[in-house]
């Protein structure tokens, strides 16, 4: 996870260095300001997966995760549709029903949904989605959206459309999860006042894979043909203490049935604080390893 945080012109090296040592996908947050860093510098994540898109050849590169909070369906079908060109396929969507407390929607003067409104907000959201990308000519009448005659042409590199990563945690959104999607993605515990350590964390992630499973039995697919995405934050532990450490959790994570762990490039100072160089030896030492999981 490569935050937004830099000018292009010192962030570049990042995407680059991702691809370089071997990682199999690299990711940004889609937001308009993140968390603590609401004062500081701040860049907009589609146009930075551009120019990430052009810069790259094989890296698989993706937006986590867009939100209806300050995205419509029609502009965000047409800004995928385009790094899914620039990228040759390379591009993965990574949406979600978007926090009520991050801010993107205030920003806007949005009022804050009740959360069963959010929830059928979703749903509209990743279906009308799902049709743009698929779709040459989208009109679409509904609760939240109203389209008229939106063109996509000529469409995805990929048949039949650039991959859905839904993240979800809730019956409603997993069921959308299981349907649509082609990977899914969690963080785990959605309280984190009850979870403060890394047991916790994977108990609550494993619980979770068990209701994704069911949901994906109840839509008539097999769990096994989408991804499993873990994003790790620091409840879950620190995967970049050494190489041990990455390696460690990203065992614990396959064995709780995820195919994917994602990191967070390390930071000067404050939140997921660390030392680049950690990557070089992860990548050296043990990224085979995972690999293989």
């Amino acid at each position: 996870m490569i935050l937004t945080e830099e000018p292009w012109r010192t962030n570049a090296h990042r995407w680059r260095a991702a691809e370089e040592l071997g990682f199999d996908s690299a990711w940004t947050y889609d937001h308009l300001h993140w968390r603590g860093l609401r004062g500081s510098p701040w860049y907009a994540s589609l146009p930075v997966l551009a120019a990430a898109a052009a810069l790259t050849e094989r890296i698989t590169i993706g937006v986590m995760v867009a939100s209806p909070n300050f995205r419509h369906p029609v502009t965000l079908a047409k800004d995928v549709m385009t790094i899914d060109d620039i990228s040759a396929g390379r591009f993965v969507l990574g949406i979600g029903a978007g926090s009520p407390d991050a801010g993107d929607a205030a920003a806007l003067g949005t009022p804050p949904l009740p959360t069963g409104e959010r929830a059928a907000r979703f749903a509209e959201f990743v279906e009308l989605t799902d049709r743009l990308l698929r779709t040459p000519l989208t009109t679409h009448r509904g609760r939240f959206y109203t389209v008229q005659d939106a063109v996509m042409i000529p469409g995805c590199v990929r048949d039949p459309r650039a991959p859905l990563a839904i993240a979800a945690s809730g019956p409603r959104g997993l069921a959308l999860a299981a349907r649509y999607a082609d990977a899914w993605v969690t963080m785990g515990p959605t309280d984190w006042s009850r979870t403060h350590e890394p047991a916790g964390c994977l108990a609550a992630a494993t619980e979770q894979m068990a209701r994704f499973r069911t949901a994906c039995a109840r839509a008539g697919r097999d769990p096994g043909d989408l991804d499993r995405i873990f994003v790790s934050t620091g409840w879950a532990g620190d995967p970049l203490a050494s190489p041990k450490a990455c390696l460690e959790m990203a065992e614990r994570y396959a064995a709780a049935g995820f195919t994917d762990l994602i990191v967070h490039w390390p930071r000067p100072s404050g939140v997921y604080a660390g030392d680049p160089a950690m990557l070089d030896r992860i990548a050296e030492e043990v990224l085979p390893q995972i690999h293989r999981l």
